[in-house]
């Protein structure tokens, strides 16, 4: 049957960037199954301690003309998130949403192998990739952030 497609996310190539860890390892999820309506990815810190989300907001800028609205959910592990002022501990099956494009976030793992899955787009708008992922991809494809087995 077409129109679907099932997979594992360890079947999605992680992609890792040595010496930044500001970083998380990433895996292009919307990239590997060329989803075209909304960003999906996961993160993937592999001891506790690691950044699993980088801080940034979700403002328009850049490529994007709308800010996006996000979606994370831990896959795995567990995840100490940053929102504005507030920090709160989000464990394996917690969801974090984030309507308000401009709040400043960020996770850190509190368990190895934590894994957080996020979905996200503008509210209204047509969804166009963000030039960060092509860069990423970019990065990975010429040896300065090599895929991970």
């Amino acid at each position: 049957m077409s129109g679907y497609r099932t997979l594992h996310l360890d079947d999605v190539p992680t992609v890792r960037f040595p010496g930044d860890d500001a970083l998380p390892d990433w895996k292009p999820v919307r990239h590997h199954l060329g989803v075209g309506a909304f960003g999906t990815n996961a993160f993937v810190a592999e001891q506790a301690g690691e950044v699993v989300i980088e801080r940034h907001d979700e403002l328009p800028g850049g490529d994007d003309a709308a800010g996006h609205e996000e979606l994370y959910l831990v896959v795995g592990g567990a995840a100490r998130f940053t929102v504005g002022d507030d920090v709160f501990d989000v464990p394996t099956g917690g969801i974090v949403h984030l309507a308000d494009p401009a709040l400043v976030r960020e996770a850190v793992a509190l368990e190895p192998g934590t894994v957080v899955f996020a979905v996200g787009a503008a509210r209204g708008e047509a969804f166009v990739p963000s030039a960060w992922e092509d860069e990423f991809l970019r990065k990975a494809a010429d040896g300065d952030a090599p895929p991970a087995a």
